[in-house]
Order: C-alpha cells, then structure tokens, then sequence
C-alpha cells in the first residue's frame, strides 16, 4: 500500500476557496482505480494548514492519479493560494494491524 501526506498553509483570506477545491479534488480522486481512501483535514493547531491523507493499492495508481488533468490543475490552483510551499511525503506501507 502507498500512503501520501501533503501539507499546505493557505493563505488566511483564501481558506474558504482552498477548502472548496480541496473537497472536490478529494471526492474526484475516491472514484479513481487504486484509490482506498483520500481525505483532506484542516490542522486544530493552525487552522490555515490543510493536510491530506491518501492511501493508493500501489504505486502505478498513485502515478495514474499524478497524470490525471484535474489532479494537475488542483495543485497549481492551490499553489496560487498558498502562504509558503506545499509539502508532499509518499509512503511504501505495510499494515501492521486491524
């Protein structure tokens, strides 16, 4: 299993916009082969930080969501209303457990 976590810090005036692309993405990308989950979390210490959670059966369709137009078009819009960089860490996982 393939685990992502990505970071953004929006900027404050942009959250409302940020949270909106955000959920459209994330109920877009369920519907793709591969994808077991993908959620997106506003952080309860700094509300403007966005991070999100996906788990993909395996690498070539975590690729396969990379190629997808609108996963492109979701990062440069919410690049455009991010306050720094946002950060993505990809996971080769194995479950340990229930």
């Amino acid at each position: 299993m393939i685990l992502v976590v990505g970071r953004v810090l929006v900027r404050q005036e942009c959250l409302p916009q940020a949270l909106q692309l955000s959920l459209v993405h994330v109920s877009r990308s369920r519907a793709e082969p591969g994808c077991v989950s993908h959620s997106v979390h506003q952080d309860a210490e700094n509300s403007s930080r966005l991070v999100f959670v996906e788990e993909w059966a395996d690498h070539a369709s975590l690729q396969q969501h990379f190629k997808v137009a609108e996963s492109r078009a979701f990062a440069k819009e919410l690049s455009a209303l991010a306050a720094e960089p946002a950060s993505m860490v990809i996971y080769n996982a194995t479950a340990v457990g229930p």
